[in-house]
């Protein structure tokens, strides 16, 4: 059963940072893919970064380039998203996701997702 734990969400000035965690179990991911997505109420689940588990080539979306990194560690099994200068339109709940393969842009094409964990980005 894989599970993915995200943590590090919180309030935010706009401009700061924060790093989200997300601890992967119950497999080896060796052949998986890694994303996080954001969504507001209301609106689709949307792309940010993804990341292949084996290999680290990596995907962020444009909104979030220059801005955001995706990593990860294979020894804590836990992917990682850098968040820096961040805006009041960064505001969202954080997703952690997995699949098989590739990485992929839609949120549908994922196996696996975390519960979520809410930033917060005030102005």
């Amino acid at each position: 059963q894989v599970q993915l734990v995200e943590s590090g969400g919180g309030l935010v000035q706009a401009g700061g940072s924060l790093r989200l965690s997300c601890a992967a179990s119950g497999r080896t991911f060796r052949s998986y893919s890694m994303g996080w997505f954001r969504q507001v109420l209301g609106q689709e689940r949307e792309l940010v970064a993804a990341i292949r588990w084996s290999g680290g080539s990596t995907y962020h979306a444009d909104f979030v380039k220059g801005r955001f990194t995706i990593s990860k560690d294979n020894a804590k099994n836990t992917l990682y998203l850098q968040m820096n200068s961040l805006k009041p339109e960064d505001t969202a709940v954080y997703y952690c996701a997995a699949r098989s393969g590739v990485g992929a842009l839609r949120s549908i094409q994922y196996d696996y997702w975390g519960q979520g964990t809410q930033i917060t980005v005030s102005s």
